[in-house]
């Protein structure tokens, strides 16, 4: 009587739950408090005013992401890379392959023991992405899978992309569902696991209604 279960899903919790609540973004909680503490609290005009030098110096950025890029490839199973044909993942997907060929365990020493680099697409018959998506894996030299669905396929997919990402948001389903349908291939393929670009557009504010941010 008046515990509180935290789970990262709401699968994972139990029935006897009253009340779920999402946990904030950015907040903390210990024994002793009854609701969530921000860690800092910022506005959006301290953000766009502080000049970091390390994240404005190009040469220190590219370094810095290609090590993080470098530091997700440590595994020992097949990977690949999840390409659009825009910016942010063809960035990521360059890094990957420029690092493919020897094992980043060994310090780049030994072959990789998966040396060929699979990517993935996903989009309607006629998108623009495919399109985009086959030109830089041709560039870069993966073996790509573009994955084409229908209209019909993401109707039928809406239940079970819900059911996983536990939201009822327009806009994150309608991402979800196609990415909900490359998985499965992607799965299929015996792929472990996948890099793209995602997040560079919340980091570096690549979002249009961005550019109209007020000050």
């Amino acid at each position: 009587e008046g515990g509180a279960w935290f789970a990262s899903e709401m699968k994972a919790l139990p029935d006897t739950v009253a009340t779920v609540l999402s946990f904030p973004p950015g907040h903390y909680m210990t024994q002793e408090m009854t609701e969530p503490q921000p860690y800092h609290s910022y506005s959006y005009g301290d953000v766009m005013r502080a000049r970091s030098p390390v994240y404005s110096d190009p040469a220190r950025l590219y370094e810095e992401l290609e090590r993080a890029v470098v530091s997700h490839m440590m595994c020992d199973v097949p990977y690949g890379v999840l390409i659009s044909g825009g910016l942010d993942s063809s960035i990521i997907s360059a890094l990957v392959c420029k690092h493919a060929a020897k094992r980043v365990e060994s310090g780049e020493k030994e072959d990789a023991w998966y040396p060929r680099i699979h990517s993935f697409s996903v989009g309607l018959e006629g998108s623009p992405d495919l399109a985009h998506a086959r030109e830089m894996a041709d560039h870069l030299g993966t073996v790509h899978h573009a994955i084409k669905f229908t209209v019909e396929e993401a109707i039928a997919a809406l239940s079970n992309t819900i059911y996983h990402i536990e939201t009822y948001d327009t806009t994150t389903i309608r991402s979800s569902t196609p990415m909900t349908l490359m998985a499965q291939k992607i799965k299929a393929l015996g792929i472990k696991m996948v890099l793209s670009g995602e997040g560079a557009d919340e980091i570096f504010a690549g979002y249009l209604y961005v550019a109209k941010a007020p000050d």
